[in-house]
């Protein structure tokens, strides 16, 4: 079947009824004829799009090279459209072979169009300093600053244009193919816990089931599994970290992650500030939450499945969807209408895809897709506390996209750093919001846990995943990594950031294996912890602000990507690049650390 709509929606109860989103926005399968009209009209403007400016860039006036970055930005959309669409098509169900093909079609369909736009950038960067500036004198040039400046940072890591092309035509078939096996072997994998086949996303949310027995007997059955295929997922880790050395040696990048804090726009020292004041507050925050833990489990030690798991006396029922909805649309709407309202969209739209399917992506993600349409958010939604949070987050995101996206289609798109504001400050409202309104003790204690652990799981864990990443990248350099290597180094920046409280087993050694962001995205992970820490200083100004303080933070979104954050950050008197504003930041999690002691000495 060709068609995509989507059923009806699910409905298991008792969490109501479940929406599937409908890609009919974008196009209505397949097979649809306007999508292969939108391909054969962008390979038409690309070869006149070449004919008309490749080497020509530096005769033109400063408007005319406006409507050239005009034209590119229009193809460049027409293209990103389609492969939203075939990716979303993809996330639906990565088990479909079909689906898998579509995806790769796409792919390789939009490569070779874009080979013809290949020169733009590159000749774009050839220009001198002085020649960029006079033309940004013109006003139709002018709107494109920000991303011209972002462009042209990259100018020293700059290949010939011969090996660019190459790069860009190699694209499908390198690395992208090595992502796409992870993605389809992680999503054809099943885990045999209680007698049911599960996908990774039900199995992985075992852990955090009230049944002691059965978060034991999940975690055995995730870490034999992975474990099964570890040695696949070692080798597409190291083809992608030499991938990735022999990339950054080619473009004289330092450090394995130098790529990733240039494209995020942020200065490595200001990546190197945060995590080690993340990695100092191990001991107060972590080691001393999971100490507190172990106790409530009538322990000094607690098993690695227990790290997630609710308190012994948590009672945390099942929230329906639509209650879900209106928690985190009434806690937006006490901070602005406008968030709300920008955020209802998603659900009457019908922009969310939230059961839990076989072959369905794991995990959770707001897609941007293009200003000209709208984003599409995916959950994975099993009605606990902590999915009405990533319903929030991944809404923050969304609002967020919508916001960025009156700025055009190169200009909306968010560094990471800070695209991960919006997300945390909508799980921060909705925190609060539950918070307010519990007045039992035992309750609280079990809502501030929870929060608690997402902001450990935000800060401490993604700053870990990142020094692992560092690791097994330096070490690569050197040569192939042994599984036990691997192993050996996961288990060694668990210990260390986690503490002395948690005991693990030899299963647990392979948990590295099906986190997505290590394959996806090398040195993403950062990112988390800087916009919780963000988010963090950014909340602690809202609590005592000032009237206004909600109209700052929508212009900070609006932004999308023409600030860069000290420029975002100025309005609130923030300052990322001072070693102090990270320590801000984390002393809101011992803040909260301190509170819920505070309850659950009231108990």
């Amino acid at each position: 079947m060709t068609h995509l709509a989507p059923s009806e929606p699910v409905s298991p109860e008792p969490l109501g009824d479940l929406p599937e989103w409908r890609l009919d926005d974008l196009y209505s399968g397949r097979d649809d004829p306007a999508l292969a009209r939108a391909l054969d009209t962008a390979e038409r403007q690309a070869k006149a799009f070449n004919g008309e400016f490749a080497g020509k860039l530096a005769d033109l006036s400063g408007d005319a090279l406006g409507v050239a970055v005009e034209r590119y930005e229009q193809i460049d959309e027409t293209l990103t459209r389609v492969l939203s669409y075939a990716y979303l098509v993809y996330a639906q169900d990565m088990a479909d072979p079909e689906n898998g093909r579509f995806l790769q079609g796409m792919q390789e369909r939009a490569t070779t169009i874009s080979k013809d736009l290949v020169f733009f950038t590159l000749e774009l960067n050839r220009l001198t300093d002085s020649a960029v500036e006079t033309a940004l004198q013109a006003p139709r040039l002018a709107r494109y600053r920000p991303w011209l400046a972002d462009l042209r940072a990259r100018r020293p890591h700059q290949l010939s244009d011969e090996l660019e092309q190459y790069v860009h035509d190699k694209y499908v078939t390198g690395r992208q193919s090595w992502v796409r096996l992870f993605d389809e072997t992680i999503a054809a994998l099943r885990f045999p816990i209680r007698g049911r086949e599960m996908t990774s996303s039900d199995a992985l949310n075992c852990l955090s089931d009230r049944d002691g027995a059965k978060r034991k007997e999940a975690a055995e059955v995730i870490g034999d599994v992975l474990g099964s295929r570890v040695r696949l997922f070692a080798h597409i880790t190291n083809t992608l970290a030499k991938d990735k050395q022999i990339d950054d040696s080619w473009r004289k990048f330092a450090q394995p992650w130098s790529s990733r804090n240039l494209s995020n726009q942020v200065e490595d020292a200001v990546v190197d500030a945060l995590v080690e004041a993340v990695r100092a507050a191990y001991p107060r925050l972590s080691h001393r939450y999971y100490a507190l833990k172990a106790k409530w489990f009538g322990s000094d030690k607690l098993d690695y499945w227990d790290r997630n798991a609710p308190l012994p006396d948590d009672q945390d029922r099942p929230i329906p969807w639509a209650e879900a909805r209106d928690i985190v649309l009434d806690a937006y709407r006490g901070f602005t209408p406008l968030m709300a309202d920008t955020a209802k969209r998603f659900f009457d739209g019908g922009w969310i895809d939230a059961p839990v399917r076989d072959g369905k992506s794991p995990g959770a993600f707001a897609h941007p897709v293009v200003p000209s349409a709208h984003p599409y958010v995916l959950v994975n939604y099993h009605g606990k506390t902590r999915d009405v949070m990533v319903l929030a987050h991944e809404l923050g995101h969304g609002v967020h996209q919508v916001l960025a996206g009156g700025q055009g289609h190169l200009l909306s798109d968010t560094p990471l750093t800070l695209a991960e504001t919006a997300s945390v400050f909508g799980e921060m409202l909705t925190f609060r919001a539950l918070l307010a309104r519990e007045a039992d003790p035992a309750r609280r204690r079990s809502l501030l846990a929870s929060k608690v652990e997402d902001m450990l799981n935000t800060v401490i864990r993604q700053v870990a995943f990142f020094e692992f990443e560092r690791r097994v990248h330096t070490e690569r350099r050197e040569g192939e990594l042994p599984v036990d290597r691997i192993n050996d180094i996961w288990m060694a920046v668990q210990g260390e950031s986690l503490g002395p409280a948690l005991r693990f087993d030899d299963r647990y050694r392979v948990f590295w294996t099906y986190i997505p962001h290590f394959i996806h995205s090398p040195f993403y992970v950062y990112a988390y912890a800087f916009g919780d820490c963000l988010v963090n200083s950014l909340y602690a100004l809202y609590r005592g602000a000032e009237e206004g303080f909600a109209d700052r933070y929508l212009d900070l979104l609006r932004a999308g990507g023409t600030k860069r954050h000290n420029e975002l950050l100025a309005p609130f008197g923030l300052d990322a690049s001072d070693p102090q504003f990270w320590d801000r930041g984390l002393a809101m999690i011992g803040d909260l650390l301190d509170e819920l002691e505070a309850t659950d000495r009231a108990i």
